[in-house]
């Protein structure tokens, strides 16, 4: 995940449009892709986002400072009509559009998806990325900035843009838990295969 990007250095339209064109490529339940993607590029539009989300009064921090040097904003919705309606159909067998018949959410669990596929496409084309989330807060008033119908939900904001050096995330002290720890054969608790 990268925070900090070289403003001056705007991303070509195909670079955007890959990255577009990978995510709907990610599952969906039902084949129902049940997501839409606000793409900011003009620092005008991604300066309506930032007012959107952030208090002017409070003093940027260096990752706020950082991610907003980003050059391009994807903005990943979700739309769980669309999955509710399409589990509605025939071939589906609900007769209804019941949201309780649902396990978890697939509708932001695949959006979420979708927004790995443009990461992994900016990793690809050698540039940077970041997913982050959006203060529930100010949901609404990045929906009515940017006239998103309220039926949609802000799963995250993807940043794109060439990287710039920027310090390593003190999370990453932590270390990333091994196969040993988080790898489960036959029953949960047992870390080696039978």
């Amino acid at each position: 995940m990268v925070r900090r990007y070289d403003p001056d250095r705007p991303l070509p339209a195909q670079v955007i449009n890959t990255a577009l064109r990978n995510a709907i490529r990610a599952p969906s339940a039902g084949f129902s892709q049940g997501w839409d993607f606000l793409v900011l590029t003009k620092p005008e539009e991604r300066e309506v986002y930032w007012s959107a989300t952030t208090d002017p009064d409070d003093e940027p921090d260096e990752w706020l400072t950082g991610i907003r040097s980003a050059p391009a904003l994807i903005i990943c919705l979700s739309d769980a009509g669309t999955y509710l309606r399409r589990y509605a159909e025939p071939d589906k067998g609900w007769e209804d559009m019941d949201e309780a018949r649902w396990p978890v959410p697939y509708w932001d669990i695949d959006t979420g998806m979708a927004a790995l596929m443009i990461l992994l496409t900016a990793v690809d084309q050698g540039l940077g990325a970041c997913f982050f989330g959006t203060p529930p807060e100010a949901h609404e008033d990045v929906l009515e900035a940017f006239d998103i119908p309220h039926d949609r939900n802000l799963v995250g904001v993807v940043s794109m843009g060439y990287p710039m050096p920027h310090p390593r995330s003190e999370s990453l002290r932590r270390g990333l838990r091994g196969l040993d720890q988080v790898a489960h054969y036959g029953r949960f608790g047992r870390h080696t295969p039978v």
